[in-house]
């Protein structure tokens, strides 16, 4: 019996619309590379690949100088931030009904991002969704954002299910898939809203994949 559904945000159960590129167009650019150039391209390509891992470790990957990485983490929050506040924000069709059908039935909900958690919060903010879940997480508060297990495992403690095994994790990206196999978790399912397709759910581990967190309750409460 599924007793928490972890779900991730952009993409998962909020609309992304290239919000992510965007900011990374910013960030990247403050750093002193030009949208179009082939090192930028480069990155580009990298962003895409990792959607779902926490930001601050891509930049990592990106920028080898530890202080270049957090200053462009910096630039992608604002922007992103920025965008969110100009009313660039909007949810998946039937996401939030589905997160309180879920909750009606008696399973807790956890809303995760790869975001920081002042970004995170003006999201909630601006989609009137503070006291939708039962928890929010980003990395930092976990201790290691995706494809490591800990904001799942953190949901597990403080919403106290009573097994790995009764959490199903969903989400958008490959990253979403080994985060919840790497939990344990009964259900690991993808949604075609986001990022990644199915080939690159299947080759992650995914247990399902949806056409939509909409259909979740169909899955968990049949």
């Amino acid at each position: 019996m599924i007793q928490l559904a972890v779900l991730d945000m952009a993409g998962t159960t909020v609309a992304d619309d290239g919000l992510v590129e965007r900011a990374f167009t910013a960030a990247i650019g403050a750093q002193g590379i030009e949208s179009g150039s082939p090192e930028y391209d480069r990155m580009l390509d990298h962003v895409r690949a990792t959607m779902g891992e926490s930001k601050i470790t891509v930049f990592r990957a990106l920028l080898t100088d530890e202080e270049a990485a957090q200053q462009a983490n910096k630039a992608f929050e604002t922007a992103y931030g920025a965008l969110v506040d100009d009313g660039h924000c909007a949810p998946i069709e039937g996401a939030e009904d589905a997160i309180r059908q879920l909750r009606d039935a008696g399973i807790k909900v956890c809303l995760t991002t790869g975001f920081a958690q002042t970004t995170q919060q003006r999201i909630l903010s601006a989609l009137g969704w503070r006291e939708l879940a039962d928890l929010t997480l980003c990395p930092a508060q976990a201790g290691r954002g995706r494809p490591y297990p800990d904001m799942v495992l953190k949901a597990v403690l403080d919403l106290k299910a009573d097994a790995v095994a009764n959490v199903a994790v969903v989400g958008d990206t490959a990253y979403d898939m080994t985060t919840g196999i790497a939990a344990g978790a009964g259900i690991v399912a993808g949604v075609l809203t986001g990022a990644h397709g199915k080939d690159q759910f299947q080759a992650a581990g995914a247990t399902h994949v949806l056409p939509s967190v909409r259909d979740l309750p169909g899955l968990l409460l049949s």
